[in-house]
């Protein structure tokens, strides 16, 4: 990782064994285009002021303080050097405290991954011990640690010949899926309209590329900002149509490329009942014979 910059450093601890490790960011949006304010009349980049909402004048950053909102346009105030005192104290030691199942944690309670990596060559044989330990045994660390001035929960994983470590939210900061999911009426899917959706998903199944998916709103921002900077401009797109079907078995049945046609099994029971059908139309068709004779 010695093109990146550590987002942090310090040692990873189980029992009496520990080893220096880097933080890495995983994840980044530093490539996104991104803009300017700028005054449309000058040219020039604006300036952000932080305003008084009542006396309407600048208030310079030394006169700047937290506050607390306590309703009724009261705050409670609080000078940074008082917010400094409550922060944690840091060793910063990843102390391994369990090992649970890689299954055993919602996805939710994700917040952002790093790459971990030894910070120096006497930790790379304790660091490959622990990735291939977690490996061979198919479990995740919890640990935790002071990160960014909060304690923070922290998952780490084996990933290639490194560990990923995944900041994980906290239980107050993950609404409820019971809350979310409150009005959701209780409805079972089954019979030709499960059979259909199962059949889909079968012809769909693939392997995740994420080099497949592209941003197509960044790549839209580059090709304007590159259409603007050569003096062109872009072709309005399309509107695009959006079907609305009343009828989600007729939407199904499409999807799964067969049109109105029915399933096998309902085209077996008509085949079934066509031929009583047609004998009773011969029955029907002798007696007006034998009436008319």
């Amino acid at each position: 990782m010695a093109a990146h910059r550590a987002q942090w450093k310090g040692h990873i601890k189980i029992g009496e064994i520990s080893c220096g490790v880097g933080l890495y960011t995983a994840a980044s949006t530093s490539d996104r285009i991104t803009f300017h304010t700028i005054n449309k009349a000058t040219g020039n980049r604006v300036r952000r002021e932080f305003v008084d909402s009542e006396t309407e004048e600048t208030v310079e950053r030394d006169e700047q303080v937290k506050g607390f909102d306590v309703g009724n346009g009261q705050y409670i105030m609080i000078d940074p050097e008082e917010v400094t005192a409550v922060i944690p104290d840091s060793d910063k030691m990843l102390e391994i405290e369990a090992f649970v199942p890689c299954s055993d944690i919602e996805d939710v309670y994700f917040d952002k991954p790093y790459y971990l990596a030894p910070t120096d060559d006497v930790s790379e044989d304790a660091f490959a011990g622990l990735r291939d330990a977690l490996k061979e045994a198919n479990v995740t660390a919890i640990a935790r640690t002071v990160l960014f001035r909060r304690m923070r929960t922290v998952l780490i994983r084996a990933h290639g010949r490194g560990l990923i470590a995944t900041t994980l939210n906290f239980d107050y900061e993950v609404r409820s899926s019971e809350e979310a999911f409150k009005d959701m009426p209780e409805i079972k899917v089954e019979g030709e309209m499960l059979d259909l959706a199962k059949h889909i998903i079968g012809t769909k199944k693939g392997d995740f590329d994420p080099a497949q998916f592209d941003d197509r709103y960044e790549n839209a921002l580059a090709e304007l900002v590159k259409a603007k900077a050569e003096g062109k401009t872009l072709p309005k797109p399309k509107p695009v149509k959006v079907s609305k079907p009343n009828d989600l078995l007729k939407a199904l049945r499409e999807s799964a490329g067969m049109g109105d046609a029915k399933p096998k099994k309902d085209a077996a029971n008509a085949n079934a009942r066509k031929p009583k059908k047609a004998a009773a139309d011969k029955s029907t068709t002798k007696t007006a014979q034998k009436k008319a004779s």
